[in-house]
């Protein structure tokens, strides 16, 4: 008896079965690090409490004219971390300022990680006076203060989270455009890119095709560790009064507390929460950062 030969699979199902394969053994690389381990159940935490805060503290917990406690009050049985100055939950605040500082941190690291890898991109692949030029600019803002920078763009555009996002991320794209640029030198230089010019292939074609699947890895540690970046700008811009007074982040929370004279009258329960929080976050995002950097870099664990 003979058994007909299995049909060839299609490009699209060998691709799909290679995403798979690729995706499980970078998982299986990445819980042997138990630092990413610990940053991503941390990440995994924060990102319940922000997606299921309007369940959790309502939508109407920033609503000054309701606010349920006197104001500055301390830690209690119905108020776990004290009350603000209008008499607003801490804890509420804390829970809704989460989905702000992470959304805000989320997309300004996306866009800068965006600009800087096409700015890498076209700067490794054209060479000569445009990525001269391109450089150039790189640098320019490499030596500029990233937050004076971010503070005088959030000072002249409307103040919104859009602008926030916007003025973090195209003040912190250099660094993410000289990792590009050297990793797309390195893949310009291999054997197969001079076949695919011989073949015909043109400039958009190299790079969608060829570099850019090999400068991925690289992005997506990029990103990763760029978020706790983001986090922490958009704390600092928040905190020095230049964010979007409209919406309540942990920045905002600290600005606050700052003008209520926490600091000067003790009241840590304002203070302490909303900075162990940033801090938190930030230490989360960096370790889960490095570890995917040293998966998709077995050379960097070597070298530690």
């Amino acid at each position: 008896m003979t058994t007909e030969a299995a049909p060839p699979s299609s490009p699209a199902a060998l691709a799909r079965q290679r995403r798979r394969r690729a995706a499980a053994r970078f998982w299986r690389q990445y819980r042997t690090h138990r630092a990413g381990l610990v940053g991503l159940a941390a990440l995994t935490l924060f990102a319940l409490v922000a997606l299921t805060a309007p369940l959790t503290v309502g939508s109407d917990v920033s609503n000054v004219t309701d606010a349920p406690g006197r104001p500055m009050e301390g830690p209690s049985a119905e108020f776990w971390l004290g009350t603000d100055r209008y008499g607003r939950d801490l804890l509420g605040l804390l829970v809704w300022g989460s989905r702000v500082s992470l959304l805000v941190g989320l997309l300004a690291a996306v866009l800068s990680v965006v600009i800087g890898a096409l700015a890498g991109i076209t700067a490794g692949h054209y060479k000569g006076a445009y990525a001269t030029v391109v450089m150039r600019v790189t640098d320019w803002f490499l030596v500029m203060p990233t937050l004076v920078l971010a503070v005088a763009l959030a000072a002249v555009l409307p103040r919104s989270l859009g602008t926030v996002i916007l003025a973090i991320g195209v003040t912190t794209w250099p660094t993410t455009a000289r990792l590009v640029r050297a990793q797309t030198l390195a893949v310009e230089s291999r054997p197969y890119i001079e076949r695919a010019k011989a073949l015909g292939g043109g400039h958009g074609h190299i790079m969608s095709r060829h570099v850019l699947p090999n400068v991925m890895p690289l992005v997506l540690a990029q990103t990763t560790l760029m978020v706790s970046s983001s986090i922490l700008a958009e704390a600092t811009l928040a905190f020095l009064g230049v964010g979007d007074p409209t919406v309540v982040s942990w920045g905002g929370m600290l600005q606050d507390a700052r003008e209520a004279g926490a600091v000067s009258s003790g009241l840590w329960w304002y203070l302490v929460p909303p900075g162990v929080a940033v801090a938190g976050v930030a230490l989360a995002f960096t370790l889960c950062g490095r570890a995917v950097e040293s998966v998709l870099n077995p050379r960097l664990g070597v070298a530690r």
